[in-house]
């Protein structure tokens, strides 16, 4: 037999199980564990494959930022209409959420979000950013074209589906929360479960990441405003010096964690903006400062807010100046911890072991960067993973919110066929449990 003519029966056969098992009322779990590996295979096509470049590079050349995602947004809706997926738009301003299979319960929810970052992009390339002092420094464009790719694969397979795969379109999760936005809207109301993912240059190309539990901090912003008295810099006795009054404020600010936080429980407080003065014998009137601070619980994360606002105002006084304290939570909200759904954890790492392999699927530490999946995982049960990218052969990658920032497009059809067989397995596991139950309800009576 020639080896195309036995290729060729391979995948016939492959393709003819794979029916099988959407079709199978006994989800026999040897057959279902194929699913994976399928839609892998399937996104690895070059067909899907370009396609998938080629929509992430339009949307890298065309950057937008947090609510301002419109063109972006008219982008995904082009594609769901080519591919004939309803949708609701607009929702929280540029969001899009879209449907696939019976439009019945249960529902399973797959997030991108779409938002860019005011950077300046400085890698020299075809597709690089057209606009300036923006640029998808953070993957955002890559996560939005797996998450059109598994719609691809999904709405080839709607007609099996057991469910209806709910696809989220988000904008402004760089400090916007643009999640909660969405939640704000209803539109996700009757979700059973929902998955995000976010590229990484900690793991190589085809292994993920995840935790059960909390995975990433809660974040705020804090500004302050600190006004003394200014003067001639010859005459400080004539002055109340505002720039001293903030030396002492931000050395204390450290001391928050340093010496009042349990050591085990995981805090952060920084000072990343100061500004004040144009001159170098001039005491100006006042210095402004902010900065974020984060923590791995609720309670910690509201004693920092009380506590940064003492230590300002306080020290401040102590150098006979005053201050005021904003926390900016109206133009960004506080993010909470991002806690994954035990369960659900369990469930990537079944799908994800069965697609990678296990020695792939690895237990992420929790980190201290903040994440708006947050605002979905507090009221649905949700799990957030981090898929790889790095690739010695291709050179360092910069991590993300670097001007540097690049993405291994070689990562789409593992983040499109992830979120393909998490909301298909998730699927055929809610009906399987859900007709075990009605039985065993049966056999009581």
């Amino acid at each position: 037999m020639g080896l195309c003519k036995f290729v060729g029966i391979v995948c016939l056969l492959h393709a003819s199980l794979v029916l099988h098992i959407f079709s199978s009322a006994s989800l026999i779990p040897e057959e279902t564990s194929q699913i994976p590996v399928y839609f892998l295979n399937y996104a690895k096509k070059s067909e899907l494959f370009d396609w998938m470049v080629h929509i992430r590079r339009q949307i890298h050349e065309n950057p937008e930022l947090g609510f301002e995602e419109f063109e972006t947004s008219k982008l995904i809706r082009a594609e769901l209409d080519h591919m004939g997926i309803p949708y609701k738009y607009p929702l929280a301003v540029t969001g899009v959420v879209g449907f696939i299979g019976t439009g019945a319960p249960p529902y399973v929810a797959i997030r991108a979000d779409m938002d860019a970052l005011a950077m300046q992009e400085n890698i020299e390339w075809e597709h690089k950013s057209k606009v300036p002092g923006k640029m998808h420094a953070c993957g955002h464009d890559a996560h939005v074209a797996m998450l059109l790719g598994a719609a691809k694969i999904l709405q080839e397979h709607s007609h099996e589906l057991k469910g209806t795969v709910v696809l989220v379109f988000q904008p402004a999760e760089e400090g916007g929360g643009g999640a909660k936005k969405m939640l704000d809207t209803k539109a996700l109301d009757k979700i059973d479960a929902i998955f995000g993912l976010h590229v990484s240059v900690n793991y190589p190309i085809g292994a993920v990441a995840s935790r059960a539990g909390p995975v990433l901090a809660a974040n705020g912003f804090f500004e302050a405003v600190i006004t003394g008295k200014g003067g001639h810099a010859a005459l400080p006795q004539h002055t109340i010096d505002p720039i001293l009054a903030v030396s002492n404020v931000i050395v204390s600010l450290q001391h928050l964690v340093s010496r009042e936080a349990d050591p085990l429980d995981s805090q952060v407080v920084t000072v990343a903006k100061i500004q004040g003065g144009g001159a170098f014998n001039i005491i100006p009137d006042s210095v402004t400062i902010g900065g974020t601070f984060r923590a791995f619980s609720k309670e910690s994360f509201i004693q920092l807010r009380q506590r940064i606002e003492e230590v300002i105002t306080k020290q401040a006084s102590v150098q006979r100046c005053n201050a005021t304290v904003v926390f900016n939570e109206n133009d960004k909200p506080f993010y909470p911890v991002t806690v994954n759904n035990k369960d659900l954890h369990e469930h990537f790492q079944s799908v994800a072991q069965e697609m990678l392999g296990s020695r792939n699927v690895f237990e992420i530490q929790p980190g201290m960067g903040a994440e708006d999946f947050s605002f979905y995982a507090e009221v649905i049960p949700g799990n957030f993973f981090f898929i790889g990218m790095e690739n010695e052969t291709q050179g360092k990658f910069a991590r993300g919110h670097s001007p540097n920032y690049k993405v291994n497009e070689d990562v789409l059809p593992y983040g499109a066929a992830l979120h393909a067989s998490l909301a298909t397995k998730f699927l055929l596991k809610y009906q399987s449990e859900s007709t075990s139950l009605s039985r065993g309800s049966q056999d009581e009576l």
